[in-house]
């Protein structure tokens, strides 16, 4: 049984509420996340606010394999949705979350005012396009229905993706900030804007659609054998990364996890558990 804690979007919502009721009377001072007197406790336990796959996979093998021979304690809190992990790392519920890229994350921060910085990359995950209708990129005809994530950065992903494999035409140097209003050429398609978490369950009333790597894994979908076509790795800037809120950074708590994060050994099992659906991030800057 894994030892990581899983919350319902309701209780999370709920208890974000709730300790947000307390927020606006705690301090914005770095300090204030800190025990004794300022000086960090490196004997609690690090809590992180993390998808369930692969971020909470990865780490609690950290956890289970890794952490104790660092004296680290690990506690993994698991989110179903892209608001509350940035939601309860401002407000100080958790210590860390490791579930977003760095575009999504600049793009919540200045909607939210939150403060809210990146640690080390660790891996990407390739959106891809899927379908349970059509068997190839050339099956997709006028008339079809494609579903796309309806937050700003993930939809402008989304639709790159669909512009580099012919499907749509996009207006001139949008880059990822594309939006339906961008296209200038729909090939005759349809599209409807879901929340990325429920795009997988989508899947059999659309004729295809564009998932985020971690919701196809948690939806048993291979992506590097059941995508129709994937995002390419090189030159991606949209590497998973784990994230604090300002002042955190240099927590030793959150150092030793990073380090073990960006560790051969989690390169390993990366790539043997996921076989090119979760690709290692290391070595490129998170800032």
């Amino acid at each position: 049984m894994r030892s990581s804690i899983k919350f319902t979007a309701l209780a999370a919502t709920t208890a974000a509420l709730a300790l947000g009721l307390t927020a606006c009377g705690t301090s914005s001072d770095p300090s204030s996340t800190k025990a004794d007197g300022g000086k960090t406790d490196e004997s609690k336990p690090l809590v992180i606010a993390a998808s369930p796959s692969p971020h909470a996979d990865i780490l609690n093998f950290v956890k289970d394999k890794l952490a104790a021979k660092d004296g680290l304690k690990i506690e993994v809190k698991e989110f179903t949705d892209y608001v509350l992990p940035n939601t309860a790392t401002e407000q100080g519920q958790v210590d860390a979350n490791f579930f977003q890229h760095k575009p999504y994350l600049d793009d919540f921060n200045k909607k939210n005012n939150t403060h809210i910085v990146p640690v080390v990359n660790v891996h990407l995950e390739p959106l891809g396009l899927y379908s349970k209708k059509v068997k190839s990129l050339a099956d997709i005809k006028a008339g079809q229905t494609v579903a796309v994530p309806n937050d700003p950065t993930n939809e402008g992903r989304a639709l790159q993706l669909l512009a580099a494999n012919k499907l749509i035409t996009l207006k001139d140097g949008v880059g990822t900030a594309a939006k339906l209003a961008d296209i200038t050429d729909k090939k005759g398609l349809e599209f409807k804007e879901l929340e990325a978490a429920t795009v997988p369950r989508a899947l059999n009333d659309v004729d295809a659609a564009i998932i985020n790597g971690n919701y196809a894994i948690e939806a048993k979908l291979v992506p590097a054998k059941d995508a129709l076509v994937l995002e390419k790795a090189e030159g991606n800037p949209y590497a998973n990364l784990l994230a604090v809120k300002d002042g955190k950074q240099n927590d030793p708590r959150i150092q030793k996890l990073a380090k073990l994060l960006n560790s051969d050994e989690v390169k390993k099992f990366i790539e043997e558990k996921y076989q090119g659906s979760v690709i290692p991030a290391f070595g490129t800057p998170a800032s």
